[in-house]
């Protein structure tokens, strides 16, 4: 087994409320909650505002539950490299069999909360979104294979269909459009800061593409994806979800990625080095205001519709 090395055993400091809300991953947390609420916003029949809130509730518990048992798994991963070594396991504030309870008990209650809140399709589809992340990219992907984070991102890009699901009891072509962007953006949202973290993973023998095929490639691929991920936008804003919000929004931010990503894919190792991969630095920093600003998109032109705001103009 590959969990953590980290027992009850070892010497540690008490634990802290906070030790275990970072163990949750509260900035994952916060990106699984705000999509999944645009998810459940965006669907088209209404929803009682104190359902909503537990449906967002659950999502939240759910994706941080996800996020402990990545960490009581990954925790030897996370020790040997630089940017999680203070993570609660391997800093020794909580132990692995800690996270490991605290994840699975999260998981039933979420899943529990939500089927009875609202359907049970949407609470099979939050407990199928714990299960993929945690076996199937924690597990089994991440170790295995340089596409870890292509296959893997699916898992980040359920809860705005989980949202839809709650709403309507079901799965719509609109809310595959969200899951698709989420899991178009993923990879080179993360093989930006695989760029710049590569000794990490390295050392971690985690075979992200930077380690497998080298920088240079992982440049290719970037461009490729983005893309990819420009055209699915685009074909977005003429969808139900989209709107002049949207399509402004888009305009912006895929002519900054673009440009973003070309400026990486022009990049040499050298003048990488040279500044500290400051350019790729810039792109990832990017990349977190880009899903944000369209998913922000997506809650405002359809709240704009909602309020009849469009149909008046």
């Amino acid at each position: 087994m590959t969990a953590a090395s980290f027992t009850t055993s070892d010497v540690r400091a008490d634990a802290q409320f906070r030790d275990f809300y970072d163990l949750l991953k509260p900035r994952v947390m916060r990106l699984v909650v705000f999509t999944g609420f645009v998810g459940l916003l965006a669907a088209p029949t209404p929803i009682h505002p104190y359902v909503a809130f537990v449906a967002i509730l659950c999502i939240a518990i759910g994706g941080g539950a996800a996020g402990a048992l990545n960490m009581w798994w990954e925790s030897d991963l996370d020790s040997i490299m630089s940017r999680t070594s203070s993570r609660p396991i391997p800093s020794g504030k909580i132990t692995s069999e800690e996270a490991r309870g605290l994840g699975f008990a999260l998981s039933g209650f979420s899943v529990l909360m939500l089927g009875l809140a609202t359907n049970w399709v949407a609470a099979s589809l939050l407990a199928f979104t714990i299960f993929f992340y945690v076996a199937i990219y924690t597990m089994w992907l991440k170790r295995l294979t340089p596409q870890n984070i292509v296959i893997g991102g699916a898992a980040g890009a359920f809860p705005p269909i989980v949202g839809w699901a709650a709403v309507t009891g079901g799965v719509s072509f609109e809310s595959m459009l969200m899951f698709a962007l989420i899991f178009m953006w993923t990879p080179p949202h993360f093989w930006a800061l695989a760029l710049f973290t590569r000794s990490d993973y390295d050392n971690a023998a985690v075979p992200m593409l930077t380690v497998s095929r080298g920088r240079k490639v992982t440049r290719k691929y970037i461009l490729a994806y983005t893309l990819l991920l420009t055209l699915l936008v685009f074909a977005m804003s003429f969808s139900n979800l989209g709107g002049l919000i949207f399509l402004v929004t888009a305009l912006t931010f895929n002519l900054l990625f673009l440009k973003g990503a070309f400026e990486i894919w022009q990049r040499s190792e050298k003048d990488s080095e040279r500044d500290n991969f400051l350019v790729e630095r810039k792109f990832f920093k990017l990349s977190l205001s880009y899903l944000f600003a369209h998913f922000a998109a997506i809650a405002v032109d359809t709240t704009l519709m909602m309020f009849g705001v469009w149909s008046a103009l």
